[in-house]
Order: C-alpha cells, then structure tokens, then sequence
C-alpha cells in the first residue's frame, strides 16, 4: 500500500464484481456537475455551495447548519458563479465564471460581486467589461475588468478584503499583480506599495500582506514587509526558471506568526520548513517530508492553533497533529470506510459542523457536512454523481526501471475487475511536461478508457515534477529523447508483466503528451498501433515563433530563459531540436492517427496541427482530423468533451479493440 494511505491507515478493497456488459454512459463522465464545491463559513454555522440545478447557471447557496435549511442568495442569468470567500460570517466575496462558452467566445472578466448571505444588500465591485455595466451603484464607478479574488480568504473578520489588480497583456500574458485592499460596503480601494514587479503575494495569520515575490528578467526575489520597521526587505533571490541555493517556496504564516516555507535545503526532495526570519534561513530540520514525493499541501488551522498539515503524496490526506483531530479521523474514517476523507475545521469554529470531503480513485468526489456532537453525517453533493464506483476500475501507483535504471513512477488503471491479462492499453501520456500527471483519485479520462475495456498507463517520466529534483532535471533537454525513452520503457513493462497485449497498444496524449503520442509512433513504431494527439506541439521552433496569425500566450520571460534550458536553446541546439520534431518527420508516422485541436488555442496555436496534419496525410491515409473552432488549449464544453471522447473510443476500438 502507498505512503499516503498507509499514514491514513486506510484498507482499500479492489472491487472484484464483473465488468458490466454496458458500460456507464458517457455522459456521466464528461458533462459539467451541477455541483461544484463548498465553503464554510469562519464561525461554521454556513456552508455556501455552488449549486446549478433545472437547467440553471450556477449559483451561490447558503446552508444554515442549524437546520440544514438552504436558499439560493446569488444567480446570474447569462453567467455562473465559480468563486467565493467568507468576507466574514455574514457576507460573501464572489466572482463569475461562463461555462457555456469556450476560449474563442469569452466576452467578459469574472466581475467581482458580493452579498450578504441572507441574499440582501447584492452589490456589484468590478466590471465583467460589459458596457451595460459601467458604474455601480449610485453611479459609483467600478473597478476595472482585471480585479481578480486573491487565493487566500484573509482576515474574514471585517468589511475588506484583499484583490489583485492584473496586468494582462497580448494573448493572456500576466505581466505584474499589485495588490489593493477593498471595502466591499463602500467600493473604495487602497494600493499596496510594494518593490519591484509583483508576481504573487502571502498574507500574514492576521490576514494583512507581508510576503510579495516579485520578477524581473530571470531573477525572482521574495520580500518580508518587516513590522517592525514596516520596510519591505529581501529574503532571498533565484532564478525563476531553474531554480538555486537558498530559493524556497513561502507557504502560509502559522498562528504565533510563524513563516512556514517548502524547500529542498540541499536535498533532493522538498520538505515543509520553518523559517527563520530574524536571521533569515531555514530551520535545520523539516517539520514534515513525505516518503518519495516533494512536499506539498497547505496548513489546517482553526481557533489560533496549528491542528495539522493537508499534504499530497500518492494521494491527498492530512496529518494531524492534534489529538482530538486524530480521534476525529478515525472516527470520520469508520463512518465513510475505503475511502480517503478530508475534514476540514471551521477557522474560528463556533458549532460542532465540519466540512468532510470524500473520494477513492472509483469515487469521485463527495463533499459532507459532520456534526462532531451529534455524529450526524450529511451529504451536500458530488462532483460525479451519476458514476457508480462499483463500475470503476481500480488504480494504483506502480514503478518501473527505465533502460539506464532511473526509476519511474506511473498510473495504472485497469478495467473493473482488474484482473484480466493480455488487455488492450493505452499509454496516456501527461502533458505540461515539468509538471505531475496524475494522482490516486478518480480520474475521468482513464476511467472512461478503463470501463470501456482498456488498461490505461499514465509515466511520470523524467522531468515530471514531485518526484524529487533529480528525477525533474534529468528531464531537461530530452524532449522525445530520454522522456520519450521512459515512455517506451513503461509500454514494454506492461507487456512484460502480463497486463498489456504487445499488438494492441496506443498512445496519446495533449500538449506536450500529443507531441510526445507522435514521437512514440516515429520512434517506437513496433510498440504503438495507432496514436491519439489532441492541442499536441508539433514542433518545437513553433514555441517560440508561430508566426503572425496565431497568438500564443506563452511569456516573453520564459521563451528567452525558461525553453533554452529546459526545452533547447533555439540557436545552440537547433540540430536537437530538428532531430526531435514530429513535423520534420511526419513522413514516419504510418499508423491510424486521431488529431484535434482548437481554432482559439494561444497556448499550442492551431498552426501546430494543421502543419502536421498536412505534413502525415500525403503518406498516410488513416489519419482523422477534428476541429473545434470555438475551443482552447482543451475541451470546455461538455458538447465537445462528449464528442471528442465519442471519437476516441470508435477510434480505439477500430485499431486496438477492445470489445
């Protein structure tokens, strides 16, 4: 059993019911939830939710714990509600969100709104840049489209709050975030002087800033606003790109003040660190670390006390350093076996009410209310809530040697039931790259492919993030070479331990996981029957220039210091990349290919696949093309989602088939 769960103690039992005839409508796995999270209030006697409900947009309703009772206190007719904090336990922060549109169609900011939770006293703060709504009320002049809610809920004890004021340029560029601190009665609004160029900020426990990271050129360099002597002063700098000695990752304050950072101090992997701030270093132990996985996870704290750390391994799950949070738990555990539940304490808590969030890797998401007296246990909604989990796969986190020994951690999904051997595969390759592809949870993508008959492996190959700084740095200029290698390496494990048949096996992938579904077709071509690419680079030189019709949202900042390191120097290692392109060798590619991309994409702009596919179709006749004209960098609408995967399972089922 993995780390996660065995610090939770948790006995997870594979389902060993058959696999159903019909599998679950696909549907149920790729339209919008109708619900959409949770939020206590400070005291813990509310609970907002966001709630869409008879065809409705989503909206904010306030429970009263008290009785359970609910009214809806927010609904917009042409948008949906996708943020909210507390302001404190009577009134509401909000913003908007659109869901009926894609990238192409978006027409206005998320606004910034507040209410009172009985529904009175609705006020509109910043515009959603509609002429319509040019001034609030009285007249009074909004702020502009580019206010953002700040991450953090802040003080929740007063009328203000802290927003971010944007600067977005070209394509969705974030230039700068200044800070300003809103009165949400009055509208009025105070900037936070700060050094350099803001790129992200920290609260203190007292909800007043005091950590700023700014950038400039490469260099990032974090800043302590010092209350004694109310001067901004330096903690350290880096380069933002590739990181250095002495960089550090600030996390939250504690309640006695206490400045609580994520470092790697010489290690490999990143710990949770108490920070020294009269003398400006690191404690020299790790308050927390995580057994095969750089830390991460945010503070639980409640009534002023540290109660414990909610921290991500192979899963999500907390460690409590409070006594009767334990106790909780496992009580909390009982009540909800197989399955990881993490409770979440009011941050001033007047009730015995909690928040208690639910899910395994074949449950999606619940979220419940606990009344820690009464050991009442209420549902409020799930993410999913027409999947069965007894109709899942299992999933599981395994490990394989790639062929110069370095060790890789990958997903496996397998079909309900699990234990058929010889299955079709698909090798789902994760994108970003220098990110984590997945964790132990209920995934729809994999799940989808697993009840439809196929294994589904997910590589965290070399470069991915969360593993360590070696495992990522030996990801550093190997795009379709080493990290293309990791990829083979893990198809050839699953033919080795009996789980995937060798002659019906495909690969896919977006983003970066499309380009490197048409790597593995032009290098392993032996392994891989056919490929899947949707929004996949084609071609790395299209990163860094794809030309004047076709915007692209990736920063000047990082194309001249983050790619020539981490990617290839466009200059020096033009052979490379040449060598590494999919579009310089579309002649290659001789199996069936599925590629789909968006016509309003700016992160891999549409010229990456209509290049490529006019480069393979000369030569190859199997190749399908789809476009979603109104869509991004990915499926935002569920017509497309529904589509898309539609497609795939066909596409699947034609070349590997499954059933």
């Amino acid at each position: 059993m993995s780390a996660i769960r065995k610090l939770l103690g948790l006995l997870v039992v594979a389902c060993a019911c058959q696999a159903q005839a019909a599998p679950p409508p696909i549907t149920s796995f790729f339209n919008n939830s109708a619900f959409n999270g949770a939020v206590l209030s400070p005291n813990g006697r509310y609970l907002a939710a966001f709630i869409g409900a008879n065809d409705q947009r989503d909206g904010l309703a306030v429970v009263d714990l008290s009785d359970l009772s609910a009214h809806m206190v927010a609904q917009f007719a042409d948008t949906d509600i996708g943020r909210a904090h507390w302001i404190n336990n009577e009134r509401l922060l909000f913003s908007t969100v659109d869901k009926s549109v894609a990238q192409r169609d978006v027409r206005y900011g998320p606004g910034l709104f507040v209410v009172d939770r009985d529904g009175k006293h609705f006020r509109q703060l910043a515009k959603r840049n509609n002429p319509f709504f040019q001034n609030g009320d009285g007249g009074r002049e909004l702020l502009p489209w580019h206010t953002f809610m700040l991450d953090q809920a802040g003080a929740q004890d007063s009328e203000e709050v802290y927003v971010t004021d944007a600067d977005i340029r070209g394509a969705g560029i974030l230039v700068a975030s200044d800070l300003l601190r809103l009165n949400t009665r009055t509208g009025l609004t105070h900037a936070v002087e700060h050094p350099g160029v803001a790129r992200g900020w920290l609260l203190d426990q007292h909800g007043q800033p005091r950590v700023v990271e700014t950038l400039e050129q490469n260099i990032e360099t974090i800043h302590y606003l010092d209350p004694a002597t109310a001067q901004w002063r330096a903690l350290a700098s880096f380069n933002a790109y590739t990181g250095g000695a002495g960089g550090f990752d600030p996390l939250a304050f504690g309640p006695d003040g206490t400045l609580y950072v994520t470092s790697r101090a010489g290690r490999d992997r990143s710990a949770l660190y108490r920070y020294d701030l009269v003398h400006g270093k690191l404690a020299e132990q790790p308050m927390l670390e995580l057994e095969g996985f750089d830390f991460s996870g945010h503070l639980i704290i409640s009534n002023d006390r540290l109660l414990g750390v909610r921290v991500h391994g192979d899963a999500e799950g907390t460690v409590w350093f409070d006594a009767g949070m334990q106790a909780l738990q496992k009580t909390v555990d009982a009540m909800l076996p197989g399955t990881i539940n993490l409770i979440t304490p009011p941050s001033r808590s007047e009730t015995p009410w909690m928040l208690v969030q639910s899910y395994s890797d074949k449950q999606p998401r619940r979220t419940l209310v606990f009344n820690t007296e009464s050991k009442r246990m209420s549902e409020v909604g799930s993410l999913a809530p027409q999947i069965k989990p007894a109709e899942m796969g299992s999933r599981e986190l395994v490990h394989y040697a790639a062929r110069d020994g370095r060790d890789i951690p990958a997903w496996l999904t397998l079909p309900p039931g699990g234990k058929d051997q010889h299955l079709p595969m698909v090798v789902l390759v994760h994108g970003g790259p220098f990110m984590r592809g997945g964790s132990w949870n209920w995934n729809a993508d994999a799940q989808f492919l697993a009840t439809r008959g196929y294994a589904v492996l997910e590589p965290e190959f070399r470069g991915s993030v969360g593993f360590g700084d070696a495992h990522f740095r030996a990801g550093w200029k190997q795009w379709g070479l080493k990290m293309q290698d990791d990829v083979a390496d893990g198809t050839r494990w699953a033919i080795a331990q009996g789980t995937a048949d060798a002659k019906r096996i495909c690969i896919a992938g977006a983003s970066y996981g499309g380009y490197a579904t048409l790597m593995g077709l032009i290098n392993d071509p032996e392994l891989y029957r056919c490929g899947v690419n949707w929004v996949g680079v084609t071609d790395i030189d299209l990163m860094y220039d794809s030309g004047w019709r076709y915007a692209s949202d990736l920063p000047q900042g990082w194309k001249q210091y983050g790619m020539p390191a981490l990617i290839g120097d466009r200059v020096k290692d033009a052979a490379q990349l040449q060598a590494t392109s999919p579009l310089r060798q579309a002649a290659r590619v001789t199996q069936p290919l599925l590629l789909a991309y968006g016509g309003a994409d700016v992160r891999v702009p549409i010229t990456h696949g209509l290049k490529f596919y006019d480069a393979v179709k000369a030569g190859n006749p199997n190749v399908e093309w789809i476009e979603y004209p109104e869509e991004g960098h990915g499926w935002a609408l569920p017509k497309n989602r529904i589509d898309f995967w539609t497609r795939v399972e066909k596409f699947l089922d034609k070349n590997i088939g499954a059933r």
